[in-house]
């Protein structure tokens, strides 16, 4: 079973302990993402990566995962999904967003996302996901013009300081 496939059986789980119209915030699904920085030039950066289905720019998330904290896991989703190799994990999240994850046949489902920060010394050209995604690392502002969700755009402005 692929990664992609557990994560949707995961969803689909929870969906169905909350019902089929999950409406509040305590019916929302949790994920974990990582805002990877780094500084060139003495400017901090930030990576972003294409979404899998809408190619839209993101920063890597994904489900906890049992047997890892939460911050873990925001390093095993940015190791997966952007190729980051080495890195030092701010165990300390630096705000929550949410967004409505859209699944198959058009439904949707609040997401509360937890983001941890992770300062990156090194990446790689090869990694689980590479073939699906692209990626580039940007400026704080600038990055918080190409994503889509308010609450994430703030903490990307928050970091250009």
């Amino acid at each position: 079973m692929s990664s992609k496939t557990k994560k949707l059986s995961k969803l689909r789980m929870n969906i169905a302990k909350w019902g089929k119209s999950p409406r509040s915030d305590r019916h929302r699904a949790e994920q974990v993402a990582a805002i990877c920085t780094r500084k060139k030039d003495g400017k901090r950066q930030v990576l972003l990566i294409t979404s899998r289905e809408t190619r839209r720019w993101v920063i890597p998330k994904g489900w906890p995962m049992t047997g890892l904290s939460d911050g873990e896991a925001a390093m095993q989703e940015a190791w997966e999904e952007a190729g980051v190799a080495n890195a030092d994990l701010v165990k300390k999240p630096i705000g929550k967003f949410g967004y409505r994850k859209t699944l198959e046949k058009g439904h949707h489902v609040p997401v509360k996302v937890t983001v941890y920060r992770v300062k990156v010394r090194e990446t790689v050209k090869k990694f689980p996901e590479h073939h699906q995604r692209k990626r580039k690392w940007v400026s704080p502002k600038r990055a918080a013009s190409l994503v889509r969700e308010p609450g994430l755009k703030k903490m990307l402005i928050s970091l250009q300081k």
